[in-house]
């Protein structure tokens, strides 16, 4: 069983998630499917098997979710002795050099990767091309849209 990185508030929200879905969604769902069970004939009821699909994906995140904290290796950014390199946890101000765009990064664990938020898995493309590089450096990125290069600005460990 593989040890899964994670940061600390990355591994608060995961408890916080499963917490919501045992004490709001599971009770909840329990009800549509009771709800949906007393209309009768369940071959034809969509609301009992919508109720069911809901049943099935939310026990699978619990027990993904269970399954991550499990094996969870809390890493905090603050106590690791770094060098300046781009590590796991650590947030990276890069420039695109096509565009000219600042964009800021922050490398997590897969539970954790938003890129609404610019949270990035560290084994994404971006990820593992900023991995172990330095300040200054210049990393190119193989992106759906094409190669992409990047200048690091940027290195901080919060």
């Amino acid at each position: 069983m593989d040890k899964e990185p994670v940061t600390k508030l990355g591994l608060e929200k995961l408890k916080k998630e499963l917490e919501h879905l045992k004490i709001k969604e599971r009770p909840r769902i329990v009800a549509a499917i009771a709800e949906a069970r007393s209309h009768g004939d369940l071959k034809e009821n969509a609301e009992y098997h919508a109720a069911k699909e809901q049943q099935a994906q939310l026990e699978g995140r619990i027990l993904s979710i269970n399954d991550t904290i499990a094996r969870a290796n809390v890493i905090d950014i603050t106590k690791i002795d770094n060098n300046g390199k781009v590590i796991f946890g650590s947030t990276i101000t890069v420039e695109d050099l096509e565009t000219k765009k600042k964009i800021k990064y922050k490398l997590v664990g897969k539970d954790e990767a938003n890129i609404n938020e610019n949270l990035i898995y560290f084994k994404s493309p971006i990820g593992k091309a900023l991995i172990g590089k330095d300040c200054n450096e210049i990393v190119s990125v193989a992106a759906p849209s094409g190669e992409r290069n990047f200048e690091i600005l940027k290195v901080e460990y919060i």
